[in-house]
């Protein structure tokens, strides 16, 4: 089967919701990928962030496999030990008091959503204290909801029109900003990701996220984290929120924790923990066998020490690329092994496409952001590889 068969497939049976560049992948080693005809690419994107360990990692194939065998799903009506057991591990990690899971981003933003204005209203008995602030920039996912959450006004067309209401937008790192909003007394929550990543590869600054949590705790405003992409050890922690010393009320996860396989869900803190009872949430495969059981091959795996590698190797990353210096990289930004890369005098997209024909895959970000995304367990022999053809392509 040949690339071109796969797309002329794909392209009459499939809704074309997505502008696909013209590769197809049939398998993948290590940080490695292959098309059909033998080619290979040296993967940068980790599948938005999903791969966590890249591919055929020997662990997560056997926890996967062995757990297929055994049992695929019971539904959320039944207890089940992968489930038990990650949430175990997740709540201990991060110190944090609960877990619900999912099964992607913008669920599980749904959730905590939800989450807060229920606090809200049973707290205060008002349905009128339930807005929820976001940042400008952001970007919470694709439902009806998330959409409108999200910060950044090109999603916000009339195409999908009546959006839900209840959000209002904020400056990052504007603190005044941030009280002035709530003084009205109609705010909920405030919703944050710790790393703008659609939008840019944006670290909000510390002393910022520091005194919007206390500030938040001081007026009975819930912290919400979008975690899908900053979390499982994306940054060089389990979770950013570790580096920033704070608690969030509420956390989000997906992409990255289930190593491949579509798993999400939130985590809570002690006093909201009792918010959402039976009825009020649910989902049918969210905490699906086979998903827990990669993920707790992915939680496995993350060890300090691994973690710690995590940050050697985004450094590696920054220090390289900075080292180049190249007319067309503005600014090097980012965490561990979430990495923003801004481009001037070129496209970002175009920079893309080049690389994939030089066998890197790659991403983008916000209007000129080339994003790096690699796999957690990359080696430097493929971080290497691949940051050469990024310097070739780019100087």
């Amino acid at each position: 089967m040949t690339t071109q068969y796969i797309i002329n497939l794909a392209d009459e049976y499939v809704l074309a919701t997505y502008a696909r560049f013209p590769v197809a992948f049939t398998r993948g080693e290590g940080s490695t990928l292959y098309d059909p005809e033998g080619k290979t690419y040296i993967d940068f994107a980790s599948g938005i962030g999903v791969n966590s360990l890249g591919y055929a990692n020997t662990a997560w194939v056997n926890a996967v496999t062995e757990q297929a065998a055994k049992l695929a799903h019971v539904s959320n009506l039944y207890y089940t030990e992968p489930m038990a057991k990650l949430a175990e591990q997740l709540t201990r990690r991060t110190e944090m008091s609960a877990a619900f899971f999912s099964n992607s981003g913008a669920e599980s933003n749904e959730g905590i959503i939800k989450l807060a204005r229920k606090y809200s209203y049973e707290k205060f008995g008002s349905q009128n204290r339930h807005v929820i602030l976001t940042l400008q920039n952001s970007f919470h996912g694709r439902t009806i909801t998330t959409l409108e959450a999200t910060g950044q006004e090109k999603f916000h067309g009339y195409d999908f029109f009546p959006y839900t209401g209840g959000f209002k937008y904020i400056q990052p790192g504007n603190i005044a900003a941030a009280k002035a909003a709530c003084s009205e007394g109609s705010v909920c929550a405030v919703m944050i990701e710790l790393i703008q990543g659609e939008g840019g590869v944006y670290p909000l600054p510390k002393d910022y996220v520091q005194e919007l949590a206390e500030f938040c705790a001081e007026n009975e405003i819930l912290l919400l984290v979008d975690e899908v992409q900053t979390g499982v050890g994306r940054t060089g922690t389990l979770f950013a929120f570790q580096q920033y010393g704070i608690t969030p009320d509420a956390v989000s996860f997906a992409k990255g924790i289930g190593g491949g396989l579509p798993l999400g869900g939130f985590l809570v803190n002690e006093k909201v923990r009792g918010v959402l009872r039976s009825g009020d949430h649910a989902t049918t495969f969210g905490g699906n066998p086979i998903c827990c059981a990669g993920a707790l091959a992915v939680l496995e795996t993350l060890t300090d020490t691994e973690l710690s590698e995590v940050t050697r190797k985004g450094e590696k990353i920054r220090q390289t690329v900075l080292s180049w210096n190249s007319p067309n990289i503005a600014e090097v930004r980012g965490l561990g092994l979430m990495i923003g890369i801004k481009l001037t005098g070129v496209s970002h997209r175009d920079t893309v496409v080049k690389l994939l024909d030089s066998g890197v895959v790659a991403l983008t970000a916000g209007s000129d952001t080339l994003r790096l995304l690699p796999p957690l367990t990359i080696t430097d022999t493929e971080l290497e590889q691949g940051l050469d053809v990024i310097r070739q392509v780019l100087q």
